[in-house]
Parts: C-alpha cells; sequence; structure tokens
C-alpha cells in the first residue's frame, strides 16, 4: 500500500476527488497518510478530520520558506509518505523540497501545459483566444508548472465561456485526472524517457516503450 501525503492551503476539492476515489475503489493501492496545509484556517483540514484522516496545519505566516518547508518535509517523512500530491497548495517549493521527493510531487495544473503556465489559466486562454484547454496532471520540478506531463485532459472553450465558467469545467477533470495520475505513478508500468512519461513493456531485462529498446532496470 503506497502512502500519500496532500499538501493543501484551502478547501482542497482535488483533495476530496483523490480520497472519494480511494474509497470507491477507483484508485487501489493507495492511501492517505496525512494532509499537510501551511495555513491553520483551510477548509480542507476539518473535512480531513471528517474523514477520520491525520491533518496538520503547518503555518507558513511569519516563516522563511526554506525553515517552513523543512518542516513539512520533515512531517511527511515522519508519516512514511510515498508520494507527495498538491491539491490546491498555494506556494511554491523549494529546490530542497522537490529533492526530498524527487519524481515523487505530483500537481494539477489547470491548463494544457505547456500552454498557459501560472497563475490565471483560464483568463490568458479566454484573452488569446483558444479553442481549447483542460488540465494537466504533472511531477513537480524546481521550476514552475515545468514538470513532465503525467495525464492531460481536454475542455473546449465555448464562445460565451468567462473565466469561471470555463475554470469550472475544468476543474470537473481536474477530479477524474489526478486519481487516474496517481494510478499511473503508482502502477509501475510507466517511466520517464526524456521529457515523455510513457508505458514500458519488460522483457527478459530489457525495457521496451513504443518500439523503441534499451537494457535497464525500469
Amino acid at each position: 500500500m503506497k502512502r500519500l501525503g496532500i499538501l493543501l492551503s484551502g478547501r482542497g476539492s482535488n483533495f476530496v476527488a483523490i480520497a472519494e476515489a480511494i474509497r470507491g475503489h477507483r484508485l487501489e493501492g493507495a492511501e492517505i497518510a496525512v494532509v499537510l496545509s501551511n495555513r491553520p484556517d483551510a477548509a480542507g483540514l476539518q473535512i480531513a478530520r471528517d474523514r477520520g484522516l491525520t491533518a496538520i496545519a503547518v503555518a507558513s505566516v511569519g516563516r522563511k520558506r526554506a525553515e517552513h518547508d523543512a518542516e513539512m518535509i520533515a512531517r511527511l517523512h515522519q508519516h512514511k509518505v510515498d508520494l507527495v500530491c498538491l491539491a490546491g497548495y498555494m506556494r511554491i517549493l523549494t529546490p530542497e523540497f522537490v529533492r526530498a521527493f524527487p519524481d515523487c510531487i505530483l500537481n494539477v495544473h489547470p491548463s494544457l501545459l505547456p500552454a498557459f503556465p501560472g497563475l490565471d489559466a483560464q483568463a490568458q486562454a479566454l484573452e488569446l483566444g483558444a479553442k481549447m484547454t483542460g488540465c494537466t496532471v504533472h511531477f513537480v520540478d524546481e521550476g514552475v508548472d515545468s514538470g513532465a506531463i503525467i495525464v492531460q485532459r481536454a475542455v473546449p472553450v465555448l464562445d460565451d465561456d468567462t473565466a469561471e465558467s470555463l475554470s469550472a469545467r475544468v476543474l470537473e477533470q481536474e477530479h477524474i485526472a489526478y486519481p487516474e495520475a496517481i494510478a499511473r505513478v503508482l502502477s509501475g508500468e510507466y517511466r520517464l524517457v526524456g521529457r515523455r512519461y510513457v508505458r514500458t513493456i519488460r522483457t527478459r531485462g530489457q525495457v521496451r516503450v513504443r518500439g523503441s529498446e534499451f537494457a535497464g532496470e525500469p
């Protein structure tokens, strides 16, 4: 059973989607070990407690980023977390945090990356006249929304969309994509090949990736 650590700053609707996927056996082989928030008043903490989960506030206000991240890392290690899932966690992780969990931190972003990174992704899409947007679950690296892509789901942009209406439809797809991405990572059937996260086939000590073949451990 792989142990998930959820980081959130608000209600954490993607956290709820993950928890529901586990409860409904749509995401198997995973359990939520701990829910952490940098905001003591985050609604997601009480939601987690109501579900019988361990939920801890590690306040970030008035603390240096490195100091706060060090405590977050310690809490995740304390609870033996295998995979860290950012669910509306409104802080940029320090390089030390990312290096503490190499290729084991996931985030969901409300666009089809690499298009529209950063804040206000739906407003960006509307301003530039995009006909299609969506969401991306990706690995977190030391950049901003720049990690390797795991899962994407597309959402058409309607002529009468506002940033709010478009965001609502994208969020629905996030709730589907995030559990799917976690399942993909935990399956052991995928690996990073350059910037691509692809399904592998193991045969006699070889690993084949969509027609390619190379020696080595998956």
